[in-house]
């Protein structure tokens, strides 16, 4: 089946529209506190002018080393967020936030074990080839390995895309049968997928620079370095949430299309 991107993104206006205060009660608590969290706490730091390669690489590696014990359990509230905000959007029962939360945890493993399982799997992968082909000693072979790595991490999270809507509209448990089950449904709308999703964050972007230049400016000149600091990142944060329901929503549409309707979570309080 041929995605119709046009009509997933009236779809997701639809439920959202139609889920306006639950979603962004889910969306407020898991994605933009989150969000909020690290950009607050964990601002990520910026090279100055005149620094190397290795400092700039030590910088980064600094930053997450102290940043990650954060991140995880930051990561996993998003992703509760993200199976609870799903199961929402598209249960016929029209649950509430508790039954989708209740719901969402019990998906949980499974999401995140998929996840796991890509991250591993797309890593040994990676790494593979990019040392095969740095081993050849040709700057621009080693840098073409990279660019190949980075096609193929592209091409496999499109085609994995809908594993988090398999396990919380279709109530699959087992990690590697949503992976499989996205892939299948993905089958033929790569590059759809690529262009719907592509501009979708294209827009999310631009949005994000107009609100900082009419927002984030005004607050460096008008206000202290600490209330443009606070400002900026509640407003990156509430752009970024924002822009994160509305893709789980698409998420949400682009699986009914090529999915169906028929769920499994849906028997869950029938």
């Amino acid at each position: 089946m041929k995605l119709d991107s046009n009509r997933a993104w009236k779809d997701a206006n639809r439920d959202i529209s139609r889920n306006r205060d639950a979603a962004l009660a889910l969306a407020g608590v898991f994605f933009l506190l989150p969000q909020l969290v690290l950009a607050l706490f964990f601002p990520q730091p910026e090279p100055t002018v005149g620094m190397s390669e290795q400092q700039i690489v030590a910088l980064v590696q600094s930053y997450y080393a102290t940043a990650l014990p954060a991140m995880i359990p930051l990561a996993i509230c998003q992703a509760l967020g993200t199976l609870a905000l799903l199961i929402l959007l598209r249960h016929a029962a029209r649950p509430t936030v508790g039954e989708a939360l209740r719901l969402g945890v019990a998906g949980l493993p499974a999401y995140l074990g998929g996840l796991i399982l890509l991250g591993l799997g797309l890593g040994v992968v990676g790494v593979a080839i990019i040392t095969l082909l740095a081993l050849s000693g040709v700057v621009t072979i080693a840098a073409a390995g990279v660019l190949l790595v980075l096609l193929l991490f592209a091409v496999v999270l499109l085609r994995v895309s809908l594993s988090g809507a398999v396990v919380a509209i279709e109530g699959e448990r087992n990690p590697l049968r949503a992976l499989r089950r996205s892939w299948r449904l993905t089958g033929g709308n790569a590059w759809r997928l690529l262009a719907f999703y592509a501009l979708f964050f294209l827009a999310a972007g631009v949005v994000l620079m107009i609100v900082n230049l009419f927002i984030g400016l005004p607050l460096q000149m008008l206000g202290s370095a600490t209330t443009a600091e606070i400002g900026n990142a509640l407003v990156s944060s509430v752009i970024t949430g924002v822009a994160q329901m509305y893709f789980v929503a698409i998420i949400a549409a682009v699986h009914r299309q090529l999915g169906g309707d028929e769920t499994g979570v849906q028997n869950t309080f029938e």
